[in-house]
Parts: C-alpha cells; sequence; structure tokens
C-alpha cells in the first residue's frame, strides 16, 4: 500500500472537487472551518509553485432535466432545490474559491470524469498525477479514485482534505480501500513534501 508522498509534483493537478456551500454546509460549524483551512493552505501551496488547481462541481439546470426518477441520491437534491445553476448554494465556498484563470468542471453525476470533459482538459495539459480533495469522501472522491486509477493516473488523496457524512466510512475508504490504488497522505505531509 501507498502511503508517502513524492517530491516530484511535474505532471500533477489539485482537483478540488465539490467545494460547494450547500455541500460545505452540510458539516458542523469546526469540522467546516478546519476543512476549508486545511483545503485553503493546499491551494496556496499549490498556486504558490504554479500547480494547476482544477474545481470540480456538480451543479443541474433549472428544472433539473438530468434526475432521472430512478436516480435515488439525486432525487433528495431535486425535491431540496438543491445544487441548481445560479443559485448561492451550488456556488464554490468563498474560502476556497478559484482564480480568475482556474478551471471549473460541471458534472452531473458523482464522479469528476462522468459526465464531464476533465479528461480532455488533463490530457491537453499533460496532466499524469491527480491530488484529490474533496467531499464527500464515500461520493465525488471515491467514483474519482476508481475512474483516474482505471485510466492509469497516479493519485494523491489528500485525507484530511476530504470528509464524509459517516466518519467511519471515511476511515475505511482512506485508511484500507484507498490505499490500494492511491498515495492517501494527511495535507501537511503533502505541503512538507513541497518544500
Amino acid at each position: 500500500m501507498a502511503t508517502s508522498v513524492s517530491a516530484d509534483h511535474h505532471n500533477a493537478a489539485i482537483l478540488c472537487m465539490d467545494y460547494q456551500n450547500d455541500i460545505v454546509g452540510a458539516y458542523a460549524d469546526d469540522r467546516q472551518r478546519e476543512l476549508l483551512s486545511k483545503a485553503a493552505a493546499v491551494l496556496s501551496a499549490a498556486r504558490r509553485i504554479h500547480m494547476p488547481v482544477i474545481y470540480v462541481v456538480v451543479r443541474f439546470r433549472n428544472g433539473y432535466p438530468e434526475i432521472s426518477p430512478r436516480n435515488k441520491l439525486f432525487q433528495g437534491l431535486k425535491s431540496g432545490n438543491r445544487l441548481r445553476d445560479g443559485t448561492p448554494g451550488a456556488e464554490i465556498h468563498r474560502e476556497v474559491a478559484p482564480q480568475a484563470d482556474e478551471i471549473i468542471v460541471t458534472k452531473r453525476r458523482v464522479g469528476a470524469f462522468s459526465t464531464t470533459d476533465l479528461e480532455t482538459v488533463l490530457k491537453s495539459q499533460g496532466i499524469t498525477h491527480l491530488v484529490l480533495m474533496g467531499i464527500a469522501t464515500s461520493g465525488v472522491v471515491l467514483s474519482t479514485v476508481r475512474w483516474a486509477a482505471d485510466a492509469d493516473y497516479e493519485i494523491t488523496v489528500l485525507s484530511d482534505c476530504c470528509a464524509d457524512a459517516d466518519e467511519e466510512v471515511h476511515r475505511v475508504l482512506t485508511q484500507k480501500i484507498f490505499p490500494r490504488q492511491t498515495t492517501v497522505v494527511a495535507s501537511a505531509e503533502w505541503l512538507q513534501a513541497l518544500g
């Protein structure tokens, strides 16, 4: 199981996934502050060394035409009028907001690759190493790890920049499942490796 972080960050990009107001807001204030603080530190460090930062967000059109009545997870978002284009809840949280030149990829499903042009963006920039942080660990992070591993990307998961409503699920994924396909480290260790 890979657990040590590489100091070589050429051809790497940060994927900041689903750090949106509606999603971040689902966590208690103390968890929000800690998560956002660590994520902001990672983004700042990446920008300092000119590592691309790519945002992935989940958003739906007015009327939610993308959501099938058979989609149990997204039916809850539709009935709650959440993550709709143009609403404050669908916006990226201000503490981790993108800079003007950073790419935002919009998805209509859980994973960062399905229903998006993320693969095209990564290939066009020669990115082969993904550094993942996202909410939820059992949602966007898990789906993205599986897809990226199958596509032969090198993957680093920043465990404390991911969160899940179920802390035991987060623990099992970051300590037992993800290390089979990724390097899993805390953000402080990743930042230290940057120098």
